[in-house]
C-alpha cells in the first residue's frame, strides 16, 4: 500500500509546481522560506486539514508517479496527531502525545510505539513535534518555484530512513513536502484545507482499539 511509506518514516525514528527541489533545477534560494518555516513551527500550535501523498519514481522526464493516496489530519503540538488515510486504503496513524498507534483496517491489527523513539528525525517530527528543529536537522533554503518557496532539512542522525526533506510554503502556508530517502525514492505530500489552531475536543487523540483487533506492542 502507498500509505505505508508515512507509516515506516513515524515508525523508523502533481504538478511540477508541486515538485520543489527534487525535480526542478535549482533556483536562486530565497530566506523567506526558512523564516516561513521558523513562523509555522512557534505560532501553529494545532492544525487540521487534508493531504495528498504520491510516490514517485525518477526525476525530469523519467519521473513517474507509482501512487497516489489522500485523506485528512489532525494535530496538536507537541506530539499529538492523527494523520487518517482514506483513499485508496483506510489506515490511521494516531499519537496521545506518549504512544504512536498504526492501525491497519484491512489486518485489523494495532502496531503500538513510544512516540519520542518513533519521531525522532523522521518527518513527523516537522509538523507534531517541538519547534527545536535545528537540534535534528540541518536546515538550509532550497530554490523558489511558481510562487513557492523550498527549504531542505537534512537528518543530523545517520540511521534515518529518510535522507532529505524539502518543505514547500506559499505566503505563510504549508503547501508541501518531499521525503527523499536513500534510494533515489520520492514521497510527495501536498496540503489542503488547513485550519491552523482550531477549537479541538479533549478526546480527539484519545485512541480507542477496535474491537477484535490484534495489537502488537515494540
Amino acid at each position: 500500500m502507498p500509505n505505508r511509506v508515512l507509516a515506516s518514516a513515524l515508525a523508523a525514528v502533481g504538478t511540477a509546481a508541486t515538485l520543489g527541489w527534487a525535480a526542478l533545477a535549482p533556483a536562486t534560494a530565497q530566506a523567506a522560506a526558512t523564516d516561513q518555516l521558523k513562523t509555522f513551527v512557534t505560532t501553529v500550535k494545532s492544525a487540521r486539514g487534508e493531504f495528498t501523498q504520491r510516490q514517485v519514481k525518477g526525476t525530469g522526464e523519467a519521473m513517474r508517479i507509482t501512487g497516489t493516496s489522500s485523506g485528512t489530519f489532525v494535530f496538536s503540538r507537541p506530539g499529538k496527531f492523527a494523520w487518517r488515510y482514506t483513499k485508496p486504503y483506510e489506515q490511521l496513524l494516531q499519537a496521545d502525545g506518549q504512544t504512536l498507534y498504526i492501525y491497519d483496517k484491512d489486518l485489523n491489527q494495532v502496531t503500538e510505539r513510544k512516540l519520542d523513539a518513533a519521531l525522532g528525525s523522521s518527518p513527523a517530527a516537522i509538523l507534531f513535534g517541538s519547534n527545536d528543529l535545528e537540534k535534528s536537522f540541518v536546515v538550509k533554503d532550497g530554490p523558489t518555484r511558481d510562487g513557492v518557496e523550498w527549504l531542505e532539512l537534512t537528518p543530523k542522525a545517520k540511521d534515518t530512513q529518510f535522507e532529505r526533506i524539502g518543505i514547500g510554503f506559499k505566503g505563510g502556508n504549508l503547501e508541501a513536502m518531499e521525503l527523499r530517502d536513500a534510494f533515489g525514492n520520492t514521497t510527495l505530500l501536498t496540503f489542503s484545507a488547513m485550519q491552523k489552531n482550531p477549537s479541538l475536543p479533549a478526546d480527539t487523540f484519545r485512541f480507542s482499539v477496535p474491537k477484535g483487533a490484534d495489537v502488537i506492542r515494540q
